[in-house]
């Protein structure tokens, strides 16, 4: 939804100028808080707000921030001890609220899902159950797989052996399934 440019106007002289939180500017103007929002983020201007207050962690935050760069698998808890060792007198749920800001974001990985129409692919598959002692023989008993793509659907049979005919009566199997 657009808003007049006059609102647009008043919303940035207000935040600027008077100093008004978003939640006052959305009150007072009749508008909803994440329209004051997108206004001041399309400005491009500097959002102003309440200084940062000091904490606890901020003589640490070096400390911290280094160790988690060596390695950064390392729990919040036992980086609390290492930094209670050094004299953090803060309690252990706070300190692993400020961990999660700080923590190393792991890096982001590329997966393509596979996409098809219904009865376009299947794939298939041998498993290995162990073996069968029939009479005097061990007969390897094997199980046939076969997943369709598009709707997960899974067809098992098991055979003793994994010969070719096997391997075609599973297909065959599969497909009057």
């Amino acid at each position: 939804m657009t808003i007049p440019p006059e609102l647009e106007a008043k919303i940035l002289r207000y935040y600027h100028v008077e100093k008004w939180r978003v939640g006052t500017l959305s009150a007072q103007l009749g508008v909803h808080h994440s329209t004051v929002s997108r206004v001041l983020a399309q400005a491009g201007l500097p959002r102003i707000g309440a200084p940062r207050r000091a904490s606890a962690i901020d003589a640490y935050l070096p400390f911290i921030l280094e160790t988690l760069e060596k390695f950064p698998t390392l729990t919040a808890t036992r980086l609390h001890g290492m930094v209670k060792e050094r004299g953090y007198v803060g309690s252990v749920d706070h300190f692993r609220h400020f961990i999660a800001l700080y923590r190393p974001k792991p890096k982001a990985e590329a997966y393509l899902r596979l996409r098809t129409l219904p009865g376009e692919q299947a794939q298939v598959d041998w498993g290995h159950f162990g073996t069968l002692e029939i009479g005097r023989a061990h007969r390897a008993l094997m199980g046939f797989v076969m997943v369709l793509s598009w709707s997960r659907m899974i067809y098992v049979h098991f055979f003793l052996g994994a010969h070719m005919e096997n391997f075609l009566r599973g297909h065959a199997g599969a497909f009057n399934a």
